[in-house]
């Protein structure tokens, strides 16, 4: 089988290409192409699909072995792939995922994809679709985990987050991320972000769901450009850069919470057969 390792701010996959549908999604064979020490090395796996919605389908599969319903960074990556390979050489594209078609405009230097602006919908805040337990918003509310209480507001950017801005000491971070990650509030699990506001940019640190600390993540900087945005720390309809551990995204809330876009990176590492 064909592949290629490509990776958004250092959040890394490995992009199968299943133009036929005949490639099985199989969580076994993810979590050994995944592993960092016997396999190739991932957060995840991307699968580039047909779809009858769009112009290209996109599935996402956690190192764990789990499936995701969207990723910001790794649809970036994906557009990279269709624009460079040469299956649609126009610089705006849609691409199907389980959380809906998203449109993706990428911007091209020397011929390949530099970065992508991907324009990711309307962040969900109801409690029951993101999904979380209980109703209505979850803005800025105690969580109880592990004998502490921390505040954290709820986002789905497509799949679930809990954004947090409470000042942490690093082993409380570590300590509380995968506890919150599994918390029984979230009946799907959650991503949770640790977010502080330094120099009018959002740093961020992630948990993803599925993989763990990792370098970036494209919904989860759009899900903590959201929550401060309704905490009053960003103004809507500008752009915010946040700064996670392998780089920085530039996120846009509309004034009226109708719309997110990110702009960022996408990279090719080396293509291989395994």
């Amino acid at each position: 089988m064909r592949f290629w390792k490509y990776h958004g701010l250092g959040n890394d996959f490995v992009l199968v290409e299943d133009l036929d549908g005949t490639v099985a999604k199989d969580p076994d064979l993810v979590r050994s192409v995944c592993h960092r020490r016997f396999g190739v090395g991932a957060d995840g796996v991307l699968y580039l699909g047909r779809s009858e919605r769009a112009d290209f389908a996109m599935r996402v599969m956690n190192a764990d072995g789990s499936e995701a319903e969207m990723c910001g960074n790794g649809i970036r990556c994906l557009a990279k792939h269709i624009y460079d390979m040469g299956y649609k050489r126009e610089e705006r594209l849609t691409i199907e995922t389980l959380a809906g078609v998203k449109e993706v405009t990428v911007a091209v230097v020397d011929g390949k994809v530099a970065t992508a602006t991907v324009d990711m919908g309307s962040p969900v805040l109801n409690r029951p679709a993101i999904p979380m337990r209980g109703e209505g918003r979850f803005i800025n509310q105690g969580i109880e985990v592990a004998g502490k209480v921390v505040h954290g507001t709820a986002v789905s950017m497509g799949n679930p987050h809990l954004v947090i801005f409470d000042p942490l000491p690093d082993e409380d971070i570590e300590r509380l991320a995968p506890l919150l990650h599994a918390h029984e509030l979230f009946p799907r699990r959650t991503n949770v972000e640790f977010v502080k506001w330094r120099d009018g940019i959002l740093e961020a640190r992630v948990y993803e769901r599925g993989a763990g600390w990792t370098m970036a993540c494209g919904t989860g900087a759009c899900a903590t450009a959201v929550a401060a945005s309704l905490l009053g720390t960003i103004e809507l309809g500008r752009e915010v850069q946040v700064r996670l551990p392998g780089g920085s995204l530039w996120i846009t809330v509309a004034q009226d919470l109708s719309r997110v876009t990110m702009r960022g990176p996408a990279t090719r590492v080396f293509e291989g057969r395994m």
